[in-house]
């Protein structure tokens, strides 16, 4: 272990997942498909909603920024964990690694937000759907989304300069990136201010997008018990399944890691869960929406044919 002084160290040591040595290249040709089908998939729905003028409404404009915020989220800890696991070398320096915990924060953070917004949006499409184009209008659209990256941002921040106030004993992060959890466990300096602002941040972050939610289903679903129908059910299915289907796969891997309760082998399991929320659902994200979403299915013929006719 290389130290500046007596208590702070110069790197760390990141102890990646716990994969048998004659596997790791196996690991590695999956991680990096995986990475490269979630940048990619993610691009094509930015450009699909760019392209495509149908596509210019409220929804897209914020799932365009979520499919943006998956690419930058995965991006964060992946292309990291596959250099370790094909060169070995497990170090990373204690600026890159805080660097690595503030935008994972902040990228993670804008995540959970936008879904929140997302389902408001979906709300005001159900509910008020004559007022819909007065309510999301422009302006409002992008306070949403202003509002979302600064408290993100601020949130990332104030983390980062506690971290930067911590002395630490130990350089060992038995993770594949720089989890905050992690590196609090490494220290030696008191991390009370540290847990008392994860608790109230998580907490005023978790409070605000799934209640935001909460309350946007729950009207949505009143607002059709009112008037029961198949086609008024088929249309809020349609309307809202791919959303619904990202908020279970979000929430639920990471009610997993944090509610659950945790057994001996808890470090593998968190680890697990993080490769689940950090890895697989931002790959998956841009499956759901264009499997299950007919405007995006059609953007994209449009865009193959395109395709077609100029390599003709």
């Amino acid at each position: 272990m290389r130290r500046e002084n007596q208590s702070s160290v110069s790197e760390f040591l990141l102890l990646g997942l716990p994969i048998p040595p004659g596997q790791q290249g196996v690991f590695f040709t999956l991680f990096l498909g995986m990475y490269l089908t979630t940048v990619l998939g993610n691009l094509l729905i930015i450009l699909l909603i760019r392209l495509d003028s149908r596509l210019h409404t409220p929804m897209y404009f914020f799932l365009s920024h979520l499919a943006f915020s998956d690419v930058c989220f995965s991006s964060v800890t992946v292309p990291k964990m596959l250099m370790n696991m094909q060169t070995q070398d497990q170090s990373i320096s204690y600026p890159e690694c805080v660097t690595q915990m503030h935008f994972f924060i902040f990228f993670g953070c804008i995540d959970t937000l936008l879904l929140g917004v997302m389902a408001y949006d979906r709300y005001v499409a159900i509910c008020h759907p004559l007022h819909y184009t007065t309510i999301m209008r422009e302006e409002l659209c992008i306070f949403l989304l202003a509002g979302t990256w600064l408290l993100s941002g601020g949130i990332a921040l104030s983390h980062t300069i506690l971290l930067a106030q911590l002395s630490f004993r130990a350089d060992m992060i038995p993770h594949f990136f720089c989890d905050l959890a992690a590196l609090l466990k490494l220290s030696c300096s008191d991390i009370s201010l540290n847990e008392i602002f994860i608790f109230a941040t998580g907490g005023l972050i978790s409070v605000l997008s799934f209640t935001g939610i909460l309350v946007s289903y729950i009207r949505i679903g009143v607002s059709i018990l009112r008037v029961p129908s198949t086609k008024g059910i088929c249309k809020a299915l349609s309307t809202c399944g791919s959303h619904l289907s990202v908020v279970f796969l979000f929430y639920g891997t990471t009610m997993a890691l944090y509610i659950f309760p945790s057994s001996s082998n808890s470090n593998d399991k968190d680890i697990i869960a993080s490769v689940m929320y950090t890895v697989v659902t931002p790959m998956l994200n841009p499956f759901i929406y264009s499997l299950r979403n007919r405007d995006m299915k059609g953007a994209l013929g449009k865009l193959f044919k395109r395709g077609i006719l100029f390599s003709k």
